[in-house]
Order: C-alpha cells, then sequence, then structure tokens
C-alpha cells in the first residue's frame, strides 16, 4: 500500500489556512470523575471553543444525547455531532489531517492504545475517532500501525517534524520498534524528511503525577514558522523542569531543520506556579492553538500570562492573541492544542 507522502499529501504547518478546527466534548469518566470539575472543564472546553470560532468553523463530538447540553454552553455557531467517546482530547484522538496542493484532502488514523494503555485510561471508542472524524471531512483515510498521538508529533510545514524518544520509541506504545523505523513510518505519513528528537517531556507529564501523556512534544516545543521554534523554559531551579528544559533547549538550538537552516529557539518562561494538585506543575504556554487570524493560548491567572501573550503577539503579529484559562484543562493531563485539531483549507501546502 502506498504512503500517503508517496501519493503527494503531506502535514501542512499548524498555521496554514484551516477549513475549520474539530473539538471533543468532556463527559463523565475517569479523567473527570468529579462532577464539580466535569462542570469546570467543560466551561474551559466551551471557552476554547468559542475564541478559536471567531476565526473559523469550529465542530464538537458528543456523546450521545449530549449535543443540547454541549450547545448550552458553547453558544451559537458551534456545530456538533455526536459519536461514542471515552475522552476528550481531539488533537491525540482525532485524525492528523494532510493536503495535497491540488484540493485533496486526506487524513492519517494513527493507533490509539490510550497513551500507552496508562491504567486511567479506556479508548475502545476514542480508537475509532479519527476514522469517524476523517469521514465526515470527506478525506482519504491511511491507517498507520504505528500508536501515536496528534500531541507527539509538531511540523513546520517544510519537511521537520518534532518528536520524543518516549513517546514513539517508549516500549509502552511501540515496543520492538527502531528509531529508523518510526521515523521512516512518520516520514510516510506526514511528507517530513527530518526528524528532531527531544530526549523527554516536562516531569508532570510522566507517572505518577496524574493523567500525563508520557512526553508530548506540544507542551515542550513547537514550530512558529520555518526556522523558529518556541520552548518551555523553567526559570526556577526548585523544579524538575528546571534541567529538563535546559537540556531540552540546548538541543533545539544545536539542531537544524529539513532545509539546514539552523534553529532559532524562543524561549517561553513557565508561569510562576511551581505545584498544581499536588504535584509539579505542567503548566505551559507552549501548548497553544494556532487558527485562522489568532492565537489561542494558555492562560493560567500568573503574572507571565501577559509577557508569554507578548511573545506570542510578536511571533504572530497579523493574528489576535487570546488567553484562556487553561487550568482545569491542565487538571486533565492536556492544554489547549490537546482539545483541538486543525482541518487545513484542502489544496493549502
Amino acid at each position: 500500500m502506498n504512503t500517503p507522502a508517496a501519493d503527494g499529501f503531506r502535514m501542512p504547518a499548524e498555521w496554514a489556512p484551516h477549513e475549520r478546527t474539530w473539538m471533543a466534548w468532556p463527559g463523565a469518566n475517569a479523567t473527570f470523575d468529579d462532577a464539580e470539575e466535569l462542570a469546570a472543564a467543560r466551561i474551559a472546553w466551551a471557552a476554547v471553543a468559542r475564541a478559536v470560532r471567531r476565526f473559523e468553523p469550529v465542530t464538537v463530538v458528543c456523546g450521545p444525547g449530549g449535543s443540547a447540553e454541549a450547545r448550552a454552553l458553547l453558544g451559537e455557531g458551534v456545530e456538533t455531532v455526536e459519536r461514542d467517546l471515552d475522552d476528550a482530547w481531539m488533537r491525540d484522538i482525532g485524525p492528523t489531517f494532510l493536503t495535497s496542493g491540488t484540493g485533496e484532502l486526506a487524513a492519517v488514523d494513527w493507533t490509539f492504545n490510550g497513551w500507552g494503555a496508562q491504567d486511567w485510561a479506556s479508548w475502545e471508542h476514542d480508537a475509532k475517532i479519527a476514522a469517524y472524524v476523517s469521514d465526515l471531512a470527506g478525506a482519504r483515510t491511511y491507517t498507520s500501525r504505528l500508536v501515536n498521538e496528534g500531541g507527539g508529533i509538531h511540523v513546520d510545514g517544510e519537511g521537520t517534524v518534532l518528536l520524543t524518544e518516549t513517546v514513539q520509541l517508549g516500549p509502552e506504545r511501540n515496543p520492538g520498534w527502531t528509531k529508523e523505523q518510526v521515523e521512516a513510518e512518520i516520514h510516510g505519513h506526514l511528507g517530513t524528511r527530518k526528524a528532531i528528537w527531544l530526549p523527554r517531556g516536562l516531569t508532570g507529564d510522566y507517572p505518577p503525577y496524574g493523567f500525563g501523556t508520557l512526553g508530548h512534544v506540544d507542551i515542550v516545543a513547537a514550530f512558529a514558522r520555518p526556522g523558529v521554534v518556541v520552548a518551555h523554559s523553567q526559570p526556577d531551579p526548585a523544579h524538575p523542569d528546571h534541567e529538563v528544559t535546559k537540556e531540552v533547549i540546548g538541543l533545539l538550538r544545536a539542531q537544524t531543520d529539513a532545509r539546514g537552516r539552523r534553529l532559532e529557539v524562543v524561549e517561553v518562561p513557565a508561569p510562576t506556579v511551581l505545584e498544581a494538585d499536588g504535584h509539579w506543575a505542567d503548566y505551559s504556554y507552549i501548548n497553544h492553538y494556532v487558527c485562522n487570524g489568532g492565537v489561542v493560548l494558555c492562560g493560567f491567572d500568573d503574572p507571565r500570562d501577559e509577557l508569554a501573550a507578548g511573545v506570542f503577539r510578536r511571533l504572530f503579529p497579523e493574528r489576535t492573541v487570546t488567553l484562556v484559562d487553561a487550568r482545569p484543562i491542565f487538571a486533565g493531563g492536556g492544554g489547549i492544542h490537546c482539545i483541538t485539531q486543525q482541518q487545513p483549507r484542502a489544496g493549502v501546502r
């Protein structure tokens, strides 16, 4: 079977024009097993959806019978559809969309196993969401045997992809796979040519610290444009991420992209809070979402919120930066990027 890349498809950068954004609606599950936490999460998800809807269409996948309650919070103009769900992290359970540059849309349906078959996760329904969303979008679906999630990759649209060794190479996801095999599968499905591997993610993204992903890259580093990466920096040596982020930033600064450019790394300091919910906080401004004309940025009611917003306004001067309180989202194990998934405009490269 041909790969998407062999058929002329590739994953555009997130800042390329979108057709719409896909999200999923939180339901009662292991992540939100408290009624107050679930209510707070739904308010936060709805705030993100409304912020994105200012710039492009949004479709939210809800559990059966859940649309009416969701629409009451989502407000006018946000579409809903219904499908069985386990959780609400559309970046990870949804498809990775691709374009051909000739008006065709495709999508990768990665193998999903609950972020490495973690004991709190269930994925019977979520493993089928990528194919469902791809079909609704009218995309040609390619199935990959690689266990992977959308939060575990970030591309520059010009051939470079960021990955994390504890995700794609972790025994919880892909036991027995070599780095060369993972790269071949990634490049064949994203149309990339060069992988930049980070050794690990943030401390709070691993057991025993709550609902982690075992090191997703999209909370640590992300392309802002070709040749430029925003990276999480923890200035406080009391936090274990102080050393983690020093290592990651040093590695990134020593790297070149697929076109041979030395990466420019823009450090974004972590919020001042060091602990949340009884463990090391992994609050990060890197987990933002770029949509048509806008950047939706995680806020934490923190003194560094506006500092981070200023960084993103300088990086995206033609887009409106909107801060949304992401603390209820992080309580469930992710951020704004984790709950959104872009569908690029067909034909856009």
